[in-house]
């Protein structure tokens, strides 16, 4: 027999990361009665949150920022400087900047999760005008994935790679010890404002992900050709998750998706927190006029980028190494509204159409360009076996 049902409420969030807290803080400051679930609501979450100054909403204070990077570097064939800060965002700031005080918090396990029922684990049947579904992505399988393998350095350490205020956004110089006929990574390296400097192989658009043995033998080989030498017993961070869940459908009796399990991961970056956090206002709104927030949050011209960079996706996760710097190259040669279409931007896909159209046109030679639109190499790397790779000469 279950416990007696929670009286109703206007807003049940299950799932507090961090885009879960933040919906069920603005519901609470907007007024609504909520009921936010999740099995350890307290905890402090585990993966490194970084985004774009500029995408972060007005009402988030500035001590969820951690550090600031002015500039952040790209390196493809030569050296881009993004002349737009990028910020890391703390772990401890941004929790305590989404305080749940006037919210119910349950330390439950959702059973099973539906429009305007929640059924908790001790059998509680938690019922709500709006569910909002925040707990994250499903299993990968063999979806094409985003793959990382981060590793904590001291910042003195760090130094003769990334200095104090600097970071590498991407970093695709050949230091990673891969061959040309082995998939592609690049290195993600941003100091985290704690004295420490994250240094992270990145892989992008792989169906079923880049391993984790793999990405740390790639990180350790990039540290070494700037001597780098580590003790071994540095902490670590593994990131493997699926860059295509899509759009929820509007009209479909179901609770809300939101965040990365509600398409809000960006497919050809695998970012979603700073997205999330700005769309947190519209689905409330809509809530508190009584709309559809899946309409709201997907317009038209929304579900219309999310198109187009899915077909960045799947161009990204067939190249080889040689082809991903050219196209980048490409790309970071374009102005700064044609890269926010791409790395940010939620709907501008007049400006997001324009320039994948000229990436395309400018990745040279001509024939890679194929691949690019999978006219050619359409599945390379399906199924691609790591432990049984070749040893390219970069490695002997």
């Amino acid at each position: 027999m279950g416990v007696s049902a929670v009286p109703n409420v206007d807003v049940c969030v299950v799932g507090l990361g961090p885009t879960g807290r933040a919906l069920a803080h603005r519901a609470m400051r907007a007024g609504l009665r909520v009921t936010a679930i999740d099995p350890r609501p307290d905890r402090l979450w585990a993966p490194t949150y970084s985004c774009w100054v500029d995408e972060l909403p007005q009402w988030l204070p500035s001590s969820a920022i951690a550090t600031t990077i002015p500039a952040p570097t790209v390196w493809t064939k030569v050296e881009h400087r993004i002349d737009r800060p990028y910020c890391v965002l703390s772990k401890p700031g941004l929790h305590e900047a989404l305080p749940l005080d006037d919210a119910t918090v349950l330390a439950q396990r959702a059973r099973t999760v539906g429009a305007h029922t929640v059924e908790l684990g001790d059998g509680t049947t938690i019922s709500a005008a709006t569910v909002f579904d925040t707990r994250g992505l499903p299993a990968l399988g063999k979806r094409r994935a985003a793959s990382a393998h981060g590793i904590f350095v001291a910042e003195e350490t760090a130094a003769p790679m990334v200095a104090a205020h600097e970071g590498l956004l991407l970093d695709w110089r050949p230091e990673n010890g891969a061959g040309p006929d082995e998939p592609p990574s690049f290195l993600y390296s941003v100091p985290l404002g704690d004295g420490t400097v994250i240094f992270e192989e990145t892989s992008l658009g792989l169906r079923g992900g880049m391993p984790q043995h793999e990405l740390r033998k790639r990180t350790l080989n990039r540290l070494a050709a700037h001597g780098i030498r580590l003790t071994g017993d540095e902490p670590s961070e593994a990131a493997h998750y699926p860059l295509d869940q899509p759009p929820p459908k509007k009209g479909v009796a179901q609770a809300v998706p939101f965040g990365s399990r509600g398409g809000m991961m960006h497919p050809c970056t695998g970012y979603s927190v700073a997205d999330s956090l700005a769309l947190v206002d519209t689905a409330i709104t809509a809530v508190l006029h009584g709309r559809d927030p899946v309409a709201e949050l997907w317009p038209r011209q929304a579900r219309l980028v999310y198109w187009m960079r899915m077909r960045g996706l799947w161009g990204l996760g067939r190249l080889t190494t040689e082809q991903s710097i050219a196209m980048f190259d490409a790309f970071f040669s374009a102005s700064p509204r044609g890269q926010r279409a791409l790395l940010s931007a939620h709907d501008d896909y007049t400006a997001l159409g324009a320039v994948l159209f000229n990436t395309v046109a400018h990745t040279w030679p001509f024939r890679w360009r194929y691949d690019l639109v999978g006219w050619t190499h359409r599945n390379r790397w399906l199924d691609y076996d790591f432990d049984q790779a070749p040893v390219s000469a970069a490695r002997r």
